[in-house]
């Protein structure tokens, strides 16, 4: 079952986010067969970052907990807020599914 996990950077921690960068898109790599979508969610004009969007198909809350919970983004201490909350596909990839 897919779980968003909306997270929310702590104010001013762009240069936390670039200098472990790398190690996210490394751990995130790991993930491939259960990610439906991943990415950052940047300012208007395409700068910086604020925080990220992850819909993460697993078994149970408990297993996106625990993948949030070893991102080295989240062990850097990057995230202000972290939201996992269940999602039901309806509409996905240009096709209605429900």
């Amino acid at each position: 079952m897919p779980f968003v996990i909306l997270t929310e950077d702590k104010p001013d921690s762009l240069a936390l986010r670039q200098a472990t960068r790398a190690a996210h898109l490394e751990y995130i790599d790991g993930f491939l067969d259960k990610l439906l979508a991943a990415g950052g969610l940047i300012e208007d004009d395409g700068t910086g970052g604020t925080g990220g969007l992850i819909i993460l198909d697993v078994e149970d809350r408990q297993s996106a907990e625990d993948y949030i919970a070893n991102d080295p983004f989240t062990k850097a201490g990057l995230f202000a807020k972290v939201t996992i909350t269940r999602w039901r596909k309806a509409y996905f990839d240009f096709q209605k599914l429900i």
